[in-house]
């Protein structure tokens, strides 16, 4: 009955060890640029997925389809990713949590995407203090729901137990 008991809990054991959540970053071969080359997530994970999220109103006297209403696009970047990080702690993770972003700049003829700022506001949130960082892709589009906005942003984060998240 002793030897039972012995391989039963060296059995769960093990399983816990297989079941814990494990996050790997994988970063570009020589490059510093602040995006993951891909982020593998094995194990027992809780994943969130959080819907684009478009830049809160800076300005209430501008009129709210235009984008002074919401800053320029290093702003609107920086309020998008503030959201998110909300939304995130509601969730018990952190934007070191991350592990895709999918990124929506407007590109027309009005308003022609500027990725500049959009990694000036980025690198506010990835690559600093927190080296966490996502995979991610950026596209531009010709619009999004509202004129005023010139970013929306996606993420996908995964709750890695074995490690502390910002």
């Amino acid at each position: 009955m002793k030897f039972i008991g012995i391989a039963l809990g060296a059995a769960l054991s093990a399983m816990a060890t297989a079941a814990s959540a494990d996050v790997v970053r994988h970063p570009i071969p020589n490059s510093t640029f602040p995006i993951a080359q891909a982020v593998t997530v094995t194990g027992n994970t809780t994943t969130v997925y959080v819907s684009g999220q478009v830049p809160p109103v800076i300005n209430k006297d501008a009129d709210p389809s235009s984008p002074p209403a919401y800053g320029d696009t290093k702003t609107q970047t920086v309020g998008v990713l503030n959201r998110i990080k909300t939304i995130l702690e509601g969730q018990g993770l952190g934007m070191g949590d991350v592990v895709k972003m999918q990124v929506f700049l407007v590109h027309n003829a009005s308003a022609p995407m500027d990725f500049k700022a959009f990694m000036e506001g980025y690198t506010q949130f990835f690559g600093g203090s927190q080296p966490n960082l996502p995979a991610r892709s950026v596209v531009g589009v010709a619009a999004l729901a509202n004129p005023g906005f010139l970013v929306e942003i996606e993420v996908i984060a995964a709750k890695d137990t074995n490690k502390d998240s910002k």
